[in-house]
């Protein structure tokens, strides 16, 4: 089948603009953890180089001020916002590498620039709910998750945007949000590094011109985007939610469209799908401007595979386990989740075992193969320690090669051990339950996996290390 020159052309769009995003980024964010003074003075930064204007729409319940870039002078105004959920900041760095892109110039973009400030005006949001940022949570301060808040209204920052998209009267908006990294498309092993919607608007999933238009975006974006994440998009369900905003920006209008930015393996900081949001939103906003999207085909939109929940952290296969003197053979599902630490300017892991059993159906981003090999608990050091200051003195890479990963400590406070530890992946009983003693869903993943007397892996609060190797990272260590 031949693939029409302008369809060609975006495509090439797209690969130029992901091979010109590292000129662009804004190198202060370097991690997804920021606060709303980290981007204040990169707020005003642009606000001083005059191309854009800056404002503020409103302040957070906790009176942090809620600012607008406003650039373009098109007759068509489109709307982006990030952080509606304060820890989803994947989108918000690419909204600045965005504004650095428009306020460039004197390089080979000086026309793509050109017609989209020409054909737009664009008004971007991003960081709709700082108090949430502050504290690295998806709510509000309030507690209020304002994308199930667009009818009531009970949160200021939820006011904010109705009023913008009341006043404004966008032709598009854009819901840029975070998503879960372990959705995989459709049930495979591919995990979803981005995922988009358009909204239904009511409860039979009607379309209209409006919700139309946000699914030959859609299709268009999928079609760009592919050749740089090769069956690596996903779609999210469709089904009706009265209370959030993006169904009723829909139904209000403004046609939306929603990035979901999952997970990239390898990356945990999400700089590759920040390019990749870079990526995306300026092909969006190119197709918007020069109305390319008009020879898209629905039909494209709906041959997205959906979201599915197809895979673990770690999936380790056919095991053996052995409860009661009897030896069963399993699966084992680990998944790794964050917990905040340095006022949620930072993380460590805390692991947990997420299933046991048959996962032949289900898929692992790391996966070990342990056909032949049983799983027991790991060693502990015989003496009980006083303190985290005393691993020091012992000698941990020996000690891992023996799988002696768990160490009795006194009790003390589970913050200040942690800010002893170092770098040393191992696991502290102060006054937890033994690991693996037996195995167990919920508990939290260190044990040892053998072949008869032979060490052949160390897991340790499910970071899994190879004997030959040594792993060293404070984020794998656990105390409880």
């Amino acid at each position: 089948m031949s693939v029409s020159p302008v369809f060609a052309r975006d495509v090439e769009l797209a690969r130029q603009l992901y091979d010109a995003h590292p000129i662009f980024q804004d190198t202060t964010l370097k991690h997804r953890r920021f606060k709303h003074s980290d981007i204040t003075p990169l707020l005003d930064q642009v606000a001083n180089q005059g191309k854009m204007t800056v404002d503020v729409v409103g302040k957070s319940t906790e009176k942090r001020p809620i600012r607008r870039v406003q650039v373009g002078t098109g007759a068509t105004p489109v709307l982006l916002w990030s952080q509606m959920h304060g820890d989803e900041a994947t989108a918000t760095m690419a909204l600045f590498d965005i504004m650095n892109f428009l306020q460039a110039s004197g390089d080979e973009w000086d026309e793509f620039r050109a017609n989209l400030l020409a054909g737009l005006t664009i008004h971007m949001v991003p960081m709709l709910n700082p108090d949430g940022a502050q504290r690295w949570q998806r709510r509000t301060s309030l507690d209020i998750d304002m994308n199930r808040d667009a009818l009531r209204l009970q949160s200021p920052e939820s006011v904010i945007l109705k009023k913008l998209q009341q006043t404004l009267k966008p032709l598009v908006g854009f819901n840029l949000h975070d998503q879960n990294p372990r959705y995989s498309v459709g049930h495979s092993d591919k995990q979803a590094v981005l995922s988009f919607l358009a909204t239904a608007y009511d409860r039979d999933r009607n379309v209209n011109e409006v919700r139309q238009r946000s699914m030959q975006l859609i299709a268009g974006l999928n079609r760009v985007l592919q050749p740089l994440i090769p069956g690596q998009i996903a779609r999210y369900d469709d089904e009706f939610e009265p209370r959030a905003f993006g169904d009723n920006i829909q139904k209000w209008g403004t046609t939306l469209i929603l990035i979901e930015s999952g997970g990239y393996k390898g990356d945990s900081e999400k700089m590759m799908i920040r390019r990749l949001n870079f990526v995306a939103i300026l092909s969006a906003l190119n197709s918007i401007a020069n109305r390319a999207y008009e020879a898209e085909n629905i039909a494209d939109y709906a041959a997205i595979p959906e979201n599915g929940r197809a895979l673990f952290d770690v999936l380790i296969r056919n095991v053996g386990v052995v409860r009661n003197g009897v030896r069963t053979v399993m699966d084992v599902a680990i998944n790794r989740y964050e917990e905040n630490t340095n006022g949620a300017r930072d993380f460590r892991y805390e692991s947990k075992i997420e299933d046991l059993g048959d996962l032949s159906t289900f898929y692992g981003l790391e996966e070990i193969d342990a056909t032949g090999l049983d799983l027991v608990p790991a060693n502990v050091y015989p003496e009980t320690l006083k303190s985290a200051d005393q691993l020091a003195e012992l000698n941990m890479p020996e000690l891992q090669k023996q799988g002696t990963v768990v160490f009795k400590m006194r009790k003390a406070s589970k913050a200040k051990a942690y800010e002893q530890l170092g770098s040393e992946s191992i696991h502290v009983l102060m006054d937890g339950e033994f690991p693996a003693k037996p195995l167990k869903l919920g508990q939290i993943p260190t044990f040892l996996i053998k072949q008869g007397e032979q060490l052949q892996y160390v897991v340790v609060n499910g970071l899994v290390i190879k004997t030959d190797e040594q792993v060293l990272g404070k984020r794998f260590s656990i105390i409880e």
